[in-house]
């Protein structure tokens, strides 16, 4: 298997009648979910769609969404996965930098981003499929049900393992989103490893709880196919419900989840826990720091399910993993490191002298191997400095930023090197912020902050006003959100008449996040 397409092939192939994705009430088998997908793809053929061309996808993740993205890939084109809950603003900068060949998506989603079909000089898309009951609402759409009830057509050879995948877009520092471009092949060996490391079958059933857009979707939806197993969709509107949503992992009999610990620590702090799962025997964390004091309450909680640390940036998928082994003393304070490096990339650690460092010596690690990207899309220099020749030259590392060291054989995580954050699991680079931040009318100077609060990492701003242009808090909030996902609005905005700065004339951040700690203490 060379493509991420053979994996519903063959699975259908061995269990046609086998549960693929359970999504609400719905249950699409393996053999639908092949013949759906052959359907899209023809249909985009047909349509012009092949290999190099992107297609969009912008709609909540779904059972159609599922099948839309296969689809383009068996065409032979990479998929692009835009935030559902993105503002207009953002959604067509992507689909315009993407400059996608085919669109999938819903009237609705069209119908509350007025002109996002706009050409504005990018080339319209070749066709648009629509998923649910409305009409099509543009004359080049058609609608998804009307393709699946259709007869079938042939359809084009599966791609090859180094053609492109899928593009995931994250945060600039420009404050433009950026693409990485990631292959067949660079998720297969993630994958195939995976579920090897944890002896994945088809009786398994895997959660789908990141949104499409995140990659930590990768591994639920194509562990899952690999094996032959049931994906079970994340219901709309639960993802964020503690209580509720561990509930539902216990009813869905789910025996993989995976997720950025925020989430499990939430299900385990509001009691979510309290009766442990049945079914639910390993349980996948990435994205953020697990605070160790919550990742011991969830290792009671959860006794004897496999608690397993992934790392990896977007660029190089999951390039580091660590199993939790045995009870996390009291007492404890130092985080879990990001582990041993997976068994299909290599690492460095690079001293800030251009050395590999030794011993504990700490350093910016560097990745290379078959899970690394293949660079950004449409952006040559930015590829140019993030893809770098190791020493001596040979083979390109990625440099993720992040500064760590060695202890023994595993890495432990220090910090980024740069401005880039993780919070609530999602990465976000302050210039992205700051550059919405900048846009409001009324700021003249702007500062985005991560101020870490009970071991984690929360977003917040301060700003300075020119004069006589009034402006409040929530009203730079509420201007961030119409440019921003709401992940990356800031928590709070805190007005001053100037910024601080320090002697040498830069922005004192230091002191700025000190006065918004004092602040929440002072509200406690």
């Amino acid at each position: 298997m060379t493509a991420l397409t053979h994996l519903v092939e063959s699975s259908a192939a061995r269990r046609p009648d086998a549960p693929a994705v359970r999504d609400g009430a719905r249950t699409v088998r393996y053999g639908e979910l092949r013949g759906a997908v052959e359907k899209v793809a023809a249909h985009l053929a047909a349509a012009g769609v092949g290999a190099g061309d992107r297609v969009g996808l912008l709609l909540p993740k779904s059972a159609e969404a599922i099948v839309g993205l296969l689809g383009a890939m068996r065409a032979g084109a990479c998929y692009v996965p835009v935030d559902p809950d993105a503002p207009a603003k953002r959604a067509r900068a992507i689909l315009k930098d993407a400059e996608v060949a085919a669109l999938v998506t819903t009237a609705a989603e069209i119908a509350r981003r007025p002109g996002l079909l706009d050409g504005d000089g990018s080339p319209a898309p070749r066709t648009i499929l629509i998923a649910g009951d409305e009409a099509a609402p543009h004359p080049d759409a058609v609608r998804l049900e009307e393709i699946l009830r259709g007869p079938a057509r042939p359809v084009p050879p599966h791609p090859q393992a180094d053609d492109l995948a899928y593009i995931l877009y994250t945060s600039g520092s420009t404050g433009a989103p950026k693409g990485v471009m990631l292959t067949h092949q660079n998720a297969l060996c993630f994958v195939r490893w995976a579920a090897d490391e944890i002896g994945l079958t088809g009786s398994d059933r895997l959660s789908s709880h990141a949104p499409l857009h995140f990659d930590l979707s990768v591994f639920d939806l194509y562990a899952a196919f690999l094996a032959g197993a049931s994906l079970h969709l994340v219901p709309d509107g639960l993802s964020y419900f503690p209580l509720p949503l561990a509930r539902w992992i216990d009813d869905e009999a789910i025996t993989v989840w995976y997720s950025v610990p925020s989430i499990l620590a939430a299900m385990s702090d509001r009691s979510g826990f309290d009766a442990r799962p049945k079914a639910l025997r390993t349980v996948f964390f990435a994205g953020e720091v697990f605070p160790i004091g919550q990742l011991r309450e969830l290792q009671r909680r959860l006794p004897g399910a496999d608690l397993i640390n992934l790392y990896g940036p977007t660029e190089t998928n999951v390039c580091t993993f660590h199993r939790v082994e045995g009870p996390i003393p009291e007492g404890r304070r130092e985080p879990l490191p990001i582990g041993a490096v997976c068994p299909y990339d290599e690492a460095l650690v690079m001293t800030d002298a251009g050395a590999p460092a030794e011993g504990g010596e700490e350093g910016e690690l560097w990745v290379r191997g078959e899970s690394v990207m293949r660079g950004y899309w449409n952006d040559a220099e930015r590829s140019a400095r993030s893809l770098v020749p190791g020493p001596g030259g040979g083979a390109r590392y990625y440099r993720t930023g992040d500064y760590v060291r060695w202890n023994g054989p595993r890495l432990e995580f220090l910090g980024r090197r740069d401005a880039m954050i993780k919070s609530r699991g999602y990465r976000i680079e302050l210039g992205d912020v700051e550059a919405a931040l900048f846009d409001h009318p009324a700021v003249r100077e702007a500062a985005a902050l991560a101020v870490g609060e009970g071991g984690e990492t929360h977003l917040h701003a301060a700003v300075a006003l020119r004069e006589n242009v009034p402006a409040t808090p929530r009203s730079v909030q509420k201007h961030c959100l119409d440019i921003l996902p709401r992940y990356m609005v800031p928590e709070s905005v805190l007005i001053l008449p100037e910024l601080p700065r320090t002697s040498t004339g830069k922005v004192d951040r230091v002191s700025l996040a000190e006065r918004i700690r004092e602040g929440a203490r002072t509200e406690v």
